[in-house]
């Protein structure tokens, strides 16, 4: 897959390929933005052209003022992860500023989609463009004056709910990883590097890799989790439980929250590895306990649940 980044107005060196175009902003590229996504690929294969994606970056929302945007489902790394799972072949990463939001559509259409050779255009259905948002999905149809094919994506359910970046954000604030797994259509995970905690796991028998995580993840609530860890360079699946809190037991004058997965039926070295972590169950909320005695034993009691849950499950 090959990724281009932009910035307005464009500055094309060299001819591009035609290509039928998703466009989006795409955090978590869940099942709604796979449907996106899929219906380019789709008219590529009718058209002769590339499929190929457009999002943009930073949040659109964050330039104009009307959010603070730290963390994301889908890091921009993560996402060209997931267009290349999708089958796209070429993404353009739109710089998003100032200057490009004050174009008409008119102009999004003559100044951007033009000189890169669109010839099929795939939006959802609240796609907007354009100053002030003016531009809907339904005027790309006009606005392409028979240059390019548009298809609009109508939305998808789960649960009796639209799929929407709004609501996995809203599972994943509750902890509710699966109804996450409905929405994105796979875990949802998050991707860290093992760096050195205070080894305090290790001492009552829950040894711990701490995570780092090397883009701003959304991270779920706290608490409890069975997860799937995926350690690069190794093809054989991990599973264990991830504990994402402030550890209250220990009382820490300066409480910062840690992501601590335990490992079932592994004793290495993992320090510098970079790891895969996906949510597949929560168990409990985080909480308290009257002492360490205690919280050991609330740890086997997790870890028993965890080995039964995965059982159930036929995974472990």
């Amino acid at each position: 897959m090959e990724t281009i980044h932009l910035t307005y107005p464009l500055k094309i060196q060299s001819e591009v390929p035609p290509v039928s175009l998703a466009i989006g902003y795409f955090d978590g590229v869940h099942l709604g933005h796979q449907s996106v996504i899929g219906q380019a690929r789709q008219m590529a294969e009718e058209l002769g052209t590339s499929p190929a994606v457009m999002t943009f970056h930073p949040h659109p929302r964050e330039v104009l003022g009307k959010a603070s945007v730290s963390r994301y489902l889908t890091p921009l790394s993560e996402k060209l992860l997931r267009f290349a799972e999708l089958g796209v072949q070429r993404v353009y990463v739109m710089k998003f500023d100032r200057e490009l939001a004050s174009k008409t559509q008119e102009e999004f259409v003559e100044e951007v989609l033009i000189p890169l050779r669109v010839r099929g255009v795939t939006v959802g259905f609240n796609f907007t463009f354009g100053r002030g948002a003016e531009g809907k999905a339904e005027d790309l149809n006009r606005l392409s004056d028979g240059r390019f094919q548009v298809e609009i994506v109508h939305p998808i359910a789960s649960d009796g709910d639209f799929v929407s970046s709004t609501r996995l954000r809203q599972t994943l604030d509750s902890g509710d990883v699966e109804a996450a797994l409905k929405i994105l259509g796979r875990p949802y995970s998050l991707r860290g590097e093992v760096v050195q905690g205070n080894r305090r796991g290790r001492t009552i028998g829950f040894p711990t890799a701490n995570i780092q995580l090397q883009d701003p993840f959304i991270i779920p609530a706290t608490g409890v989790y069975v997860v799937r860890v995926h350690r690069e360079g190794v093809s054989k699946d991990l599973f264990g439980m991830m504990n994402i809190g402030y550890r209250p037991t220990f009382r820490d004058p300066d409480p910062v929250k840690t992501l601590e997965v335990h490992l079932f039926d592994l004793d290495e070295n993992l320090y510098g590895d970079r790891l895969e972590v996906e949510f597949l169950h929560r168990i409990r909320g985080e909480q308290p306990f009257a002492s360490v005695t205690a919280l050991t034993e609330q740890l086997k009691s997790d870890e028993e649940n965890s080995r039964g849950w995965l059982k159930r499950q036929n995974l472990y």
